[in-house]
């Protein structure tokens, strides 16, 4: 998939089409997690591709995007979401994001209601970050921008991935991918990601004008937004349903991907 050119950044898109068994089918747009990049939703592609149009976004500076000069914080990520949609003649979609693809689709549904069909925010939080994990985030990035992700590693992954995925030895070649996708992106872009996650400006003021089906899930062993947080987006966006999945940390979709696609699949049919 070509990449599309976004508010001065080239962004790479992976679009499956519409289905010909189901040409006027909407479209499910994924938004992915901080280190990552939208193949951390293949299961759920591999679900749902056969019924829906299925749009992954890699943020700028991650995946196979460019890492371009200026803002990479959330409010630029909604716009830059916001023109694919658009660019795509997609909307309204169902979107579904994790983490800092969560802080992205709370923006884009409480200010561009009319993009959004229905959301599905995973393993995320509508607050500011911690104040107290702020100088520990910010300092991995600085030793990860001098000397790549390799020495950091058994820092980083307690925090992106929940204890039974990691004491499970299937998941070394996840893990493995993971790193080998972060090795490959340019260090300078996704250091200003890192950092526009931890500088990032609370969107929970917004919530309550949001008025799309939502779904909250949240792993129950997620260390860096935790139940609580997934709690509270669900207390304000109103009609909301909150899912707990268990034996899972940060990162759900791959974690746990047949839960989580067996949950994003059920919601998408119904709205």
């Amino acid at each position: 998939m070509p990449l599309v050119e976004v508010n001065g950044a080239h962004v790479h898109i992976q679009d499956s089409g519409s289905p010909e068994s189901h040409p006027e089918a909407p479209a499910v747009v994924f938004g992915h997690g901080l280190l990552f990049s939208g193949r951390m939703f293949d299961a759920q592609v591999e679900r749902l591709s056969s019924r829906y149009r299925c749009v992954t976004i890699d943020w700028r500076g991650q995946g196979k995007s460019s890492a371009p000069a200026g803002d990479y914080d959330m409010e630029t990520l909604a716009d830059d979401a916001a023109a694919i949609v658009e660019g795509l003649g997609a909307g309204p979609v169902h979107y579904v994001g994790l983490s800092m693809g969560g802080f992205v689709g709370m923006r884009l549904a409480a200010r561009r209601p009319e993009l959004i069909r229905s959301l599905t925010l995973l393993d995320t939080s509508a607050g500011p970050e911690d104040p107290e994990k702020i100088s520990k985030y910010r300092l991995l990035a600085k030793v990860y921008g001098l000397l790549g992700l390799g020495p950091v590693r058994s820092q980083v992954e307690p925090i992106m991935f929940g204890p039974t995925f990691l004491a499970d030895p299937a998941s070394t070649v996840h893990r493995d991918a993971w790193m080998a996708e972060v090795r490959a992106v340019k260090r300078s872009g996704m250091k200003k990601a890192i950092y526009g996650v931890t500088d990032r400006l609370p969107i929970l003021p917004e919530l309550g004008a949001i008025t799309a089906p939502t779904l909250v899930v949240v792993g129950a062993d997620d260390v860096a937004t935790p139940v609580a947080k997934a709690e509270v987006i669900a207390g304000a966006i109103a009609g909301s349903r909150l899912e707990i999945v268990p034996d899972s940390g940060h990162s759900s979709t791959i974690e746990q991907p047949k839960a989580l696609s067996d949950l994003i699949e059920a919601f998408v049919d119904q709205h």
